[in-house]
């Protein structure tokens, strides 16, 4: 990005970005590569396939709150990606590089905000009286938090972006920076609670109520959870030296700890959501069939009542 590679009046990063291929060598870019067309329209693809998935699920299971934020989470990942096929066309767009930095880096925000929701239900749903914890902890506090995280990420990448020189980037990358720490923080704390109340679960009674689908559900929850924060320990990492590093530079790491991550992440939240932990109309219906089953009266305690039901009908003998 350095100007002394650029021909006279030509900016390669900013609002006022003038640069393009024809006339600015690629090196000059801030990522200094093109992005994979067939890579990152794989990726909008599949979260497009998503979101229609969570979108039926939630239609059809009236979980509104956990819909909108998985619809949320997906469009914001899919603008984030159509940023980085514009950037394949153009890499000094910065209506591209915009969209990429703020978009791919708050969506895990809403995929945050559904699951902090699912835990607070899960013990309400299971047995509120062994957790640690209030279950409205998860509205009044991991709510907050992740619109705080969501607010810091938001602005850091505005900021950075929209900044003159690298001093001023960096200040905003700080911002996002500190963002992406406060959702890693919440993110722990979050897994730590969840963990403890699965632990008291197995411990006491509780595990009775706790179903197959429920069972199912909260593995592919964690699962989901976890991956959220492998991908944010990636982005600090990545921020740590900002917008100039090799890191940040490096499309295959992006794509594996990233990309890849998330959309891993997103379809955990297709099992790990509450139309499938909260739907025990299988399974009561197999408990109701095997019931009545069971009281059906079985074959040879039914033979000797024929029998005698067969004895009473005869007619009385004959004396010859």
């Amino acid at each position: 990005m350095s100007a002394t590679h650029l021909p006279n009046g030509y900016k390669s990063f900013g609002p006022k970005a003038n640069c393009t291929l024809e006339v600015c060598p690629l090196e000059a870019s801030l990522l200094r590569y093109r992005p994979s067309v067939p890579v990152n329209g794989t990726f909008i693809g599949l979260f497009a396939l998503a979101m229609i998935i969570h979108t039926i699920q939630g239609l059809r299971s009236k979980n509104w709150g956990f819909m909108a934020s998985m619809i949320g989470g997906c469009l914001l990942e899919i603008v984030g990606y159509v940023g980085r096929l514009i950037l394949n066309d153009n890499p000094f767009s910065f209506g591209g590089f915009l969209l990429q930095i703020i978009c791919i880096t708050v969506g895990p925000v809403f995929f945050c905000a559904a699951i902090y929701v699912m835990l607070s239900k899960v013990i309400i749903h299971v047995d509120r009286s062994i957790s640690r914890f209030n279950p409205r902890l998860c509205y009044f506090v991991f709510i907050p938090c992740d619109i705080v995280s969501l607010i810091l990420q938001a602005t850091g990448g505005a900021l950075s972006s929209i900044a003159s020189d690298k001093a001023a980037v960096q200040r905003g990358v700080n911002v996002s920076l500190a963002g992406l720490i406060f959702q890693v923080v919440c993110l722990v704390a979050f897994c730590a609670l969840f963990a403890d109340y699965l632990i008291l679960c197995m411990r006491t009674n509780a595990r009775q109520r706790m179903t197959k689908n429920m069972k199912i559900f909260l593995a592919f929850l964690f699962i989901s959870t976890i991956l959220i924060l492998v991908r944010c320990s990636y982005r600090i990492e990545e921020l740590k030296e900002g917008y100039f590093s090799p890191m940040f530079r490096d499309q295959p790491l992006f794509i594996g700890l990233e990309s890849s991550v998330m959309v891993v992440a997103v379809f955990c939240l297709v099992i790990g959501n509450p139309a499938i932990g909260f739907n025990t109309t299988g399974e009561r219906k197999e408990s109701t069939a095997s019931e009545a089953f069971d009281h059906l009266p079985s074959r040879q305690d039914s033979m000797p009542m024929a029998m005698s039901g067969r004895k009473d009908t005869l007619p009385g003998s004959i004396n010859v």
